[in-house]
């Protein structure tokens, strides 16, 4: 490769190569040639100048794949910007005749791709210089787009965007076309199309005053049509483009007022009012939209609404932070009217209901959490707490104490109640991320902020009352000394209001939460209160038989109140626990006689409450097991154990009972099936070995219900598959910035999600995750989740001859079902089964005979060619467990026998994308593969699928499948490691860029490549030289690639050889790749990028903020608009970073590169680091007391710095950190006593005053 770093192609060289080793080696030239043609001097250039461009252009009849053409572009157009441009018409007029040819054979489509890449390249440098010859151009381009393929209109969209940005305004005569081609580009079949015509309309419209302006309905209505049937990636590139157009049409009046043009004019109601149109009514037209809804029927599918939710944030934060502030009460009212009853069918039904909460609890989130600093969200908290009055207004101001006990008229209460949800879930979250900063307004009695929160805690809804409940639990975490107080306080008027329905649930929601948030509470609460709380619950329990109309909430609420009390530990519940038990042991009959006797007595309305306080009861145990496992002796098991056989007997009866009383009891037998699995799950078989039959058999019927229409294997699967092999599924099952509302995409049209009135007792249950809402999933999907559980728990633990007994049963319940049902239900045996080999793995316990292995694979193998790509992903690991657990050579190799003669024989994709995932999953828990024979055989099948150019899926899965299996053969694969080197780079250069999924599978192969070689890549042989110029081509090839995530693998890739060869990686390469992408909007990216520089600066700290400030210098690009690197260095900009993000793990990692660099360098660019924390912590300071304060020293040399250091620059616009958030001002404290600590260490001048004017004189001199 060496032979190609020169200015002109070594063609003697070349012309000695293979095909491939061609392609390759032109790529390395171009590679050289675009880092050579910046530093060479003109004069260089200009003498070889005409035989280089012959070169290149002789290149495009080559069929340079996606990479080369794109590289070849780009040297063209800096050579013709540094040299003469004489003959760029010439190259030009070329391009034109080679996209004009008749020549529609697929071995000349790359010529034409490549013709029409460089055009694009070439004005987008040259720009106006070319003259009018843009005309010709683009009318050319776009008459060959008419009769192009997907490739070619990808590729012309993306060449008419480089036009664009090239020529600016000059481009106008020609802005018509390129938005009418535009247009149909952005509802086309592709996605990949559909991403780059949003790239094309989004440079558009810089100079398209049109599209803002007298064409803003129709472009806002072609957005969301674009969004129906999208990808994550279309839904993020078009509500990029609907967002920047809505602020550009709404920041335009200061232009349009100014010229004579009479434009229309846009308010902020306009641009709501379309956004609005899209959330409510979608894509369709007014009138078809209101036929719809007279209907019934709601004409918004989600992936509509999911897009246009991103566009209100997109279009927010283009907005900016101030103009948040300032309209932040205007845009407050319209999103959250957006759930109101003004747009009844939006909410027509809960799944509706829930899918729209989620968009505008994310809307809010997003932006009053993502882009308002610390004071801004105090505001924004007051503005909600207002918000949240004015909607109480109707039911707190007829509440007193006098008339608590009467019925509310809900008619015009239950109105607010999505409204309220929503706006109590953004409180909720703004005050558990102010911490203790949100004293002052918590202290606020005009504002009374607890004041509203508890006032609702009465609503009708039991949406509201929960998550009423869960921001006081906020405000507890948040600020832990108001746990007593608001404890006190809603026990209080618990007791007082037993006949109150509403106070029973809410105010024992309210108490359930405070309990689940002492946890995260470092000094806890009296013991005290706990005896407190016992003694209500049992009293609602004893009482709930008193007062029919009062004893379900009773039962409801005791339970709930006894289940959050175990969260406390054993240390609290230890005193209280032979009267819970005793409560325990009650709430069952005492023998089957008592239950028929129950039965014959019953009427609907008491087996619901019976049902609902014997699941609550269940729930309390779970709990007490849960929290309390140092209590669990022998004798306190025992006195668990008898009402067991009693609480099985029941759920046997459980389906009598519902066909004799009809539909009122679905969920309550539901729910107590549930909690009934839950509780079993975590118990020790033994207690119930006894009742293993019934539970079984309940269990089989559950997992094989025909009834159930709901595809559950999103939320069944994905924790049953392993995560790498989840990656094959698209961005939708990882995690994204979009995560909270993009998940309901996955979910069937019955179901939008979980939410938290399905189940009120996880509101005590830990945060899962920051200070996100708990989510539980409908009963209907929950208790299938519990089931498969606690079948895996049990069907380790019973006899071979049950086992295959259990098998065959499901087996035959898959074989009965047809369509859609038989795949629901094969779902559900193949999450159960999974579940129950794991078990088995984990307590080595054996699966039993020849005939068990062999359902047991019938079974597996039936949906490893399922047509659910998730469930065949299931399967796969699926076949590996079954692998490990029946832990026999030959058993393993029969298995892969399968595979093998299955994939020489399928030509389907199913089979094929199963199979070889198969292969690669096989060895998994195995040790790695030993088998040299067996290797080669994987190989060599996974080598032709991975060339199958039909089909994108089978490449991508093959690809990943090998990518495995180099992994788990370790140091046996270095035979194969060149060969397959070769393959990945063949393929990075010729797959289309639209195959984002194979490119991502060619990255993971390259990585375990890298870590396979591992250290051997430091050597200085000619065969390791080699390999490792292919390791750094690849990643150089996937640096740039379009897709963000094939960009995080190349960023992974280059820190692994950064690691094993460090000197063999251009840091300063690496450095700028990382710069640009800090600011990524893919959530993984920055991940990548970050995680990256915290390996970096462990060992070379200071070169690397060089290296970021001196890039970013000579740069005439700016890096990354939103950070400020050439003012504030690579680390400002890391702690501008952490200030905006949201993710947890990327903070922690942003934190941890960070403290690595102050370790490093504080002591040397000590002024630096001061001024940096100083910024941050003085940026949002009060500092009217800072100036009362009296700073007369006697070292009056040193009174400016000290005064300096307390005081910050009176114009904060040029500030660096405009209200940083208070976890950010933390952090650089914290950063400010490791200053002090490592100068500490560094000597005593930084401490002595005499000392440091002696250093300071001598450094002066």
């Amino acid at each position: 490769m060496e032979l190609a770093h020169s200015l002109l192609l070594n063609e003697e060289a070349y012309n000695q190569l293979g095909e491939f080793q061609k392609a390759e080696f032109i790529f390395e030239w171009l590679q050289f040639l675009e880092k050579l043609l910046p530093v060479t001097s003109r004069a260089d250039i200009r003498e070889n100048q005409k035989k280089l461009v012959e070169q290149l252009t002789s290149l495009l009849n080559n069929s340079p794949g996606p990479p080369t053409r794109r590289l070849l572009a780009k040297n063209l157009a800096v050579l013709y910007s540094t040299g003469d441009t004489f003959s760029v018409y010439q190259t030009i007029d070329k391009c034109n005749e080679l996209i004009r040819s008749k020549d529609d054979s697929p071995s000349y489509l790359p010529t034409k791709l490549a013709a029409v890449v460089c055009l694009g390249y070439l004005y987008k440098k040259l720009g106006r210089i070319l003259g009018n010859s843009f005309t010709d151009t683009v009318g050319n381009v776009l008459k060959a787009m008419k009769n192009a393929e997907s490739q070619g209109r990808y590729e012309i969209m993306l060449s008419l965007q480089n036009i664009l940005n090239g020529l600016g305004a000059a481009a106008i005569p020609c802005h018509r076309d390129i938005y009418k081609a535009a247009r149909s580009c952005l509802t086309d079949r592709s996605m990949a199309v559909r991403c780059a015509a949003a790239k094309c309309l989004l440079e558009l419209q810089n100079e398209a005053v049109f599209m803002w302006s007298t064409d803003l309905d129709s472009v806002v209505t072609l957005c969301f049509k674009s969004f129906e049937g999208s990808n994550y990636d279309v839904r993020l590139a078009v509500s990029k483009l609907l967002g920047t157009i809505l602020a550009r049409a709404l920041t335009s009046k200061q232009i349009t007022a100014s010229t004579k043009h009479n434009f229309r004019r846009i308010s902020l109601e306009d641009v709501m009012e379309l956004l609005g149109t899209g959330f409510l009514r979608g894509s369709c037209g007014f009138l078809r939209a209101s036929g719809d809804m007279l209907k019934g029927t709601s004409s918004v599918s989600r992936d509509v609404r999911v897009g246009v939710t991103q566009a209100y944030v997109v279009f927010v934060s283009t907005l900016g932070t101030q103009w948040l502030e300032r309209n932040f009460s205007a845009f407050l009212s319209h999103i959250l009217d957006l759930v109101s009853q003004s747009h009844p069918k939006a909410v027509q039904s809960p799944v509706d209901a829930i899918g729209c909460r989620r968009c505008v609890s994310f809307i809010l989130r997003a932006t009053v959490g993502g882009l308002l600093g610390e004071k801004a969200q105090i505001a924004a908290a007051k503005e909600i707490c207002q918000a949240i009055w004015k909607l109480k207004k109707v039911v707190d101001a007829a509440m007193s104490d006098g008339n608590l006990e009467t019925k509310i008229n809900t008619t015009d209460v239950t109105a607010s109640q999505h409204v309220l949800v929503c706006a109590l879930q953004e409180l909720g979250s703004l005050i558990y991320g102010l911490g203790t900063t949100a004293a002052p307004l918590l202290q606020d009695s005009s504002t009374g902020v607890l004041e509203a929160v508890i006032s609702v805690i009465l609503h009708p809804s039991i949406s509201v009352r929960l998550t009423a409940a869960w921001c006081l639990r906020c405000v507890a975490v948040a600020l832990p000394s108001y746990v007593s107080l608001l404890l006190d306080r809603c026990v209080e008027r618990l007791s007082a209001l037993k006949s109150c329905p509403e106070a029973l649930t809410g105010y024992s929601f309210a108490v359930a939460a405070l309990l689940g948030a002492v946890k995260h509470c470092p000094l806890g609460i009296p013991h005290g209160k706990g005896k407190v709380i016992m003694t209500v619950a049992e009293e609602l329990l004893c009482s709930a038989s008193q007062n029919s109309h009062l004893s379900l909430q009773r039962m409801q609420a005791g339970w709930l109140l006894i289940a959050a009390l175990m969260t406390l530990g054993p240390a609290v519940v230890q005193h209280h626990l032979p009267r819970i038990l005793l409560l325990w042991k009650c709430i069952f009959p005492s023998s089957p006689k008592d239950l028929e006797t129950e039965k014959t007595r019953g009427d609907a309305f008491t087996w619901q409450v019976t049902l609902e306080g014997r699941a609550g009861a269940l729930c309390a145990i779970k709990s007490f097991v849960s929290h309390c496992a140092g209590l669990l002796t022998d004798e306190v098991v025992q006195r668990l154990l008898p009402p067991l056989p009693s609480a099985v007997d029941l759920l046997t009866q459980l389906s009598s009972i519902y066909k004799s009383y009809g539909n009122s009891l679905k969920t309550p037998s539901t729910v107590y099936r549930q909690k009934l699995y839950e509780l079993l799950a975590v118990l020790p078989p033994k207690a119930y070995e006894g009742n293993f039959s019934a539970v079984l058999k309940e269990l089989v019927t559950d997992l094989t219900v025909t009834d159930s229409q709901i595809d559950a294997s999103a939320f069944l699967l994905p924790s049953l598959c392993h995560e790498n092999d989840l990656l094959l599924l698209g961005p939708l099952l990882r995690e994204t910035d979009h995560r909270f509302i993009e998940e309901q995409l996955l979910l069937g049209n019955s179901i939008a999600g979980g939410s938290l009135e399905y189940d009120p007792y996880s509101i005590y249950e830990k945060f899962a995750k920051g200070a996100s809402v708990p989510k539980p999933l409908p009963p209907a999907l929950s208790v299938i989740s519990a089931a498969s559980r606690l079948f895996g728990v049990m069907f380790s633990h019973i006899t071979e001859s049950h086992r295959l007994q259990v098998l065959e049963q499901l087996l035959n319940s898959i074989k009965q079902t047809k369509g859609s049902r038989q795949q629901i239900v094969q779902l559900h045996v193949v999450s159960a089964f999974s579940t129950s080999l794991k078990h088995l793995a984990n307590c080595k316990g054996s699966l039993g005979s020849e005939e068990v292995r062999r359902s047991a694979l019938m079974l597996v193998m039936g949906a490893l060619e399922s047509n659910n790509p998730l469930l065949r992903c299931a399967a796969a690991e699926c076949l590996a467990r079954l692998a490990q657990v029946v832990s026999d050579s030959a058993f393993t190799a029969g298995l892969a026998q399968v595979s093998f003669d299955k994939l020489r024989s399928a030509r389907d994709v199913v089979s094929r994308t199963g199979h070889s995932l198969a292969l690669g999953c096989l060895y998994r828990y195995l040790g790695g593969i030993s088998s040299i024979q067996h290797l080669n055989a994987c190989v060599g099948i996974l080598y032709t699928l991975s060339q199958d150019s039909t089909s994108p899926d089978v490449q991508a899965w093959a690809l990943h499948s090998l990518s495995l299996i180099v992994d788990l053969a370790g140091p046996l694969y270095h035979v194969h490691v060149e060969p397959t080197l070769s393959l990945v780079l063949m393929l990075l250069l010729s797959v289309p860029p639209a195959y984002a999924e194979v490119h991502q599978s060619l990255g993971r192969c390259l990585n375990t490549l890298i870590t396979t070689l591992g250290p051997e890549l430091q050597g200085s042989s000619t065969s390791v030289s080699a390999l490792r110029t292919s390791c750094l081509l690849g990643c150089a090839v996937m640096q740039d690639n379009p897709d963000c995530l094939v960009q995080a693998q190349a960023i992974s890739c280059l820190q692994q050889l950064h690691m094993f060869a460090p000197r063999h990686v251009n840091l300063s390469n690496l450095v700028s790749c990382l710069c640009m992408n800090l600011c990524s909007s893919y959530l993984l990216l920055r991940r990548a990028v970050v995680a990256c520089l915290r390996q970096l600066v462990q060992r070379e700290a200071a070169e690397v903020s060089e290296y970021a400030v001196a890039l970013v210098k000579e740069s005439k690009e700016d890096f990354t608009p939103d950070v400020n690197i050439r003012e504030i260095g690579l680390e400002g900009a890391l702690l501008g970073l952490l200030d905006k993000e949201l993710d947890p793990r990327l903070c922690q990692d942003i934190k941890e590169t960070l403290t690595h660099m102050l370790t490093s360098m504080a002591v040397e660019k000590l002024s630096f680091w001061l001024k940096l924390c100083k910024d941050v912590l003085a940026a949002s300071a009060d500092f009217n007391t800072v100036a009362s304060i009296d700073t007369t020293q006697e070292e009056e040399t040193a009174k400016g710095d000290d005064i300096s250091a307390l005081t910050s620059d009176s114009d904060d616009r040029f500030h660096p950190f405009r209200n940083p958030r208070w976890s950010t001002r933390v952090f650089a404290a914290e950063c400010v006593c490791k200053i002090i600590s490592q100068c500490e260490n560094a000597g005593s001048a930084h401490f002595d005053i005499t000392l440091a004017q002696e250093r300071k004189q001598r450094d002066s001199r």
